[in-house]
């Protein structure tokens, strides 16, 4: 047991070593990836799945649009194609549970509840992102806490999630 506590510990040191800093996080990334499919089994409403939803596909967006970066693979519109791509793909996983129902916004525009909610998240993200740029830049380039980045689009989502619950 010792030994593969070693094992661990070393390859964490070893991991830790070739990290790089993100303004992203991979754990949370994945979890909220894993979350979304179990907030619908918990019967959360489509509504505030799909705000997370479209937090997560900007955030997945961004991932893409960095390891194609690492890659050095640049080409005309590669970064609208990479979150258009991102959408698409996700997106069509929760069509097929999903029951099209459009719904007129602001008299104008038809749309429907959960397409509105992914987008409202991916705007909230970006929101939020640059929001902690405005702070930052306020406070001499630095964060005001750890994981200030982290903390902001959650406190976004959550705020936004309850106004959604609360008003369903």
């Amino acid at each position: 047991m010792k030994r593969y506590a070693g094992l661990l510990g070393l390859s964490f040191l070893w991991i830790a070593k070739s990290a790089q800093a993100n303004p992203a996080c991979v754990v949370c990334t994945v979890a909220v990836g894993a979350s979304l499919s179990v907030a619908r089994r918990l019967g959360i409403s489509d509504c505030v799945v799909g705000l997370w939803l479209g937090a997560f596909l900007t955030l997945l967006g961004y991932w893409s649009i960095w390891w194609f970066d690492k890659k050095k693979w640049y080409f005309w519109g590669r970064d609208a194609i990479l979150i258009l791509l991102s959408l698409g793909l996700v997106m069509g996983v929760y069509i097929r549970d999903l029951d099209y129902t459009p719904q007129p916004i602001a008299y104008v525009l038809y749309l429907d509840p959960f397409l509105a909610s992914v987008l409202g998240g991916s705007l909230l993200y970006l929101l939020s992102q640059k929001f902690y740029g405005f702070l930052k830049e306020k406070n001499g380039g630095h964060a005001h806490f750890p994981f200030e980045k982290v903390a902001l689009p959650l406190l976004f989502l959550m705020v936004a999630s309850g106004c959604l619950t609360w008003s369903i």
